[in-house]
C-alpha cells in the first residue's frame, strides 16, 4: 500500500479504521479526508473481537448441544471437530470484508488512506510512519482519535520466553491443542474457555481473585463461578510465579501456590490497554487519564480544540455498541459545532457469550444499596416457566432490581440461554423510564415463550402502589 504524500492538509483526519471509519459520511464528499491505520483494516470488532469470537461461540454451542442431547431422550455424539474448517468458515468471510474496506477507502476520490503509525507533532499535525525512513507529515482542521485498545500482558508473562497467545492471535491457531491454560477471570477468558472446552480442549483457568467475573452482580459471579468449576479446572486466588518453555514445546508454569502446569497453549486474558501510548499526545497537549484513556468531555472533545476521540482509546466500556454510539455522536458534532450532542452512557448493557450466557445492564444489587436506593430484588429461575421445563433448566435465572418508590428498574442481570437477547426489552424499559408494573401488565407476553421469565420477574418485584 503506497503512502500518499499529497495533499498534506485535510479537512478531517481519522486515526483508526474501526468505528472511526463510519465517520466518513457522504457529507464529506466535497472535502478532503484522511484515514490512518497501522494494523488490520476494520478494527478490533471485525478482525479479532466481537464478530469472529461469536462465530466461534456458535460452533461451540452446537457442540455443547450435541453433548447434552441425552437429557432430552436423544442419543447423539460428536464424531470430530474440524478446527481448520471452523476457522476457515469464519476468517474466509471476515478477511475479505477487511480487505474490501481497505480497498474502498484507498480508491475513493475524497479519501486518502495512510498505512502506518500516527504520532502527533503538534496540536493538529501528525507524522505518519509506514516504515523506517518512510514518513509523511500531515495536518487537519479536525482530527478524531479512534485507535482502540490491545491486550496487555502481566510482567511475569512478558518477561518469559514462552510464546503465549492473546485474543488477537488464539483464533488463528493452526490446530486445536490438547490443553490450554487461560490466565484471567474476565469476559474474554470466560468466552474462550467455553469455545475451546466445547471443542474438546482441556481447559485450566487461573485468576488472582476468588471468583470469576467479579465485576458483575455477586449472584451472577457466584453462579457462574460454580458452573465454570463443573466444566473447567478453575483455580482461584493464584497467579503465575514463573513460566518457561517445556521440553515438549508448550509451557511449564509454576503458580503462586506452588502447583505446576504444562499446557500446550497459554492464552493470556488479563485485560486491555488503550492505544494512546507512543502517539505524541503530550506534544499535542492532549491529556490522558492515569489508566491511559484519552480525556474527553461529554461531546467527545479532547483537551485540544479540533481533536476528538471515541471508542476504546477513550471510553472505559470497551464495547463495540458503545463505540458505535460515540461514533454517531462525534459524526454529528464534527459538522454541527454549534449544536453539539452529548454521549449517552446510561443503561449500557453487557453480554458475555460464555456458558452459561450472561447479560447485564444497570446497577448491581451492591451498587443500588450503596447508592441508598430503597430496592426490591427478584430472582426468577428459568425453570419456573413452561419453556424452562422444556429445556430441563435448573440453573438459569433472571435477577431484577427495582426502585420501590418509582417502580423503575435499576438493574437487570441474566444468566442462562439466550440471555443476550432476552435482556433487550428490559434495556428498552430502562432507557425510556417504563415502570416495571406497566411493562409487565400493559402488553402481551407470548405463552409459553422463554420471555415469560421476564414477566414473572417483573410481577415478583415488591413495589409501592403496585396493584396486584
Amino acid at each position: 500500500m503506497c503512502v500518499c504524500v499529497s495533499p498534506t492538509h485535510f479537512d478531517l483526519i481519522v486515526i483508526g479504521s474501526g468505528s472511526g471509519n463510519s465517520l466518513i459520511s457522504p457529507e464529506y464528499e466535497d472535502q478532503s479526508v484522511a484515514i490512518i491505520e497501522s494494523g488490520t483494516f476494520g478494527g478490533t470488532c471485525l478482525n479479532v473481537g466481537c464478530i469472529p469470537t461469536k462465530m466461534f461461540v456458535y460452533a461451540a454451542e452446537v457442540a455443547s448441544t450435541i453433548r447434552s442431547a441425552s437429557r432430552y431422550g436423544i442419543d447423539a455424539h460428536r464424531d470430530a471437530v474440524r478446527w481448520t474448517d471452523i476457522r476457515q468458515r469464519i476468517f474466509g468471510r471476515i478477511d475479505p470484508i477487511s480487505a474490501g474496506g481497505q480497498s474502498y477507502r484507498a480508491e475513493a476520490e475524497h479519501t486518502t488512506l495512510f498505512r502506518g503509525h500516527a504520532r502527533f507533532t503538534g496540536p493538529r499535525t501528525l507524522a505518519v510512519t509506514a516504515a523506517p525512513g518512510d514518513e509523511v507529515e500531515i495536518s487537519g482542521d479536525q482530527i478524531v482519535i479512534a485507535t482502540g485498545a490491545r491486550p496487555m500482558l502481566p510482567p511475569v508473562v512478558a518477561a518469559s520466553d514462552v510464546g503465549v497467545h492473546t485474543s488477537d492471535t488464539v483464533m488463528r491457531l493452526d490446530e486445536l491443542p490438547a490443553s490450554m491454560l487461560i490466565v484471567g477471570g474476565g469476559f474474554v477468558a470466560a468466552e474462550f474457555a467455553h469455545v475451546f472446552s466445547a471443542l474438546g480442549v482441556q481447559i485450566t483457568v487461573i485468576n488472582r481473585s476468588m471468583g470469576l467475573l467479579r465485576q458483575l452482580d455477586t449472584d451472577l459471579s457466584d453462579a457462574f463461578t460454580a458452573a465454570a468449576r463443573q466444566s473447567w479446572d478453575v483455580r482461584l486466588g493464584v497467579e503465575i510465579a514463573s513460566m518457561t518453555t517445556s521440553e515438549r514445546g508448550g509451557a511449564s508454569v509454576v503458580l503462586s501456590d506452588g502447583s505446576t502446569l504444562e499446557p500446550e497453549v497459554v492464552l493470556v486474558a488479563t485485560g486491555r490497554m488503550p492505544n494512546s501510548d507512543d502517539m505524541g499526545l503530550a506534544e499535542a497537549g492532549i491529556e490522558v487519564e492515569d489508566d491511559g484513556l484519552i480525556r474527553v468531555d461529554q461531546y467527545g472533545r479532547t483537551t485540544v480544540p479540533g481533536v476528538w476521540s471515541l471508542g476504546d482509546v477513550s471510553s472505559p466500556y470497551q464495547l463495540k455498541h458503545v463505540a458505535n454510539h460515540e461514533a454517531r455522536v462525534v459524526a454529528h458534532n464534527l459538522t454541527h459545532l454549534h449544536d453539539l450532542r452529548a454521549y449517552r452512557h446510561e443503561h449500557v448493557p453487557w453480554a458475555i457469550f460464555t456458558h452459561p450466557q450472561i447479560a447485564t445492564v444497570g446497577l448491581t444489587e451492591e451498587q443500588a444499596r450503596a447508592a441508598d436506593h430503597d430496592i426490591s430484588v427478584k430472582i426468577q429461575p428459568y425453570g419456573d416457566t413452561a419453556y424452562g421445563w422444556a429445556m430441563e433448566d435448573t440453573a438459569s435465572f433472571v435477577k431484577l432490581i427495582g426502585d420501590r418508590r418509582t417502580g423503575l428498574i435499576l438493574g437487570a442481570h441474566f444468566l442462562g440461554p439466550q440471555a443476550s437477547s432476552l435482556i433487550q426489552p428490559v434495556i428498552q424499559a430502562m432507557s425510556f423510564a417504563l415502570p416495571a408494573q406497566q411493562m409487565a401488565r400493559e402488553q402481551y407476553w407470548i405463552h409459553p415463550a422463554l420471555a415469560e421469565v421476564i414477566e414473572n420477574a417483573l410481577l415478583g418485584l415488591d413495589l409501592a402502589d403496585d396493584e396486584r
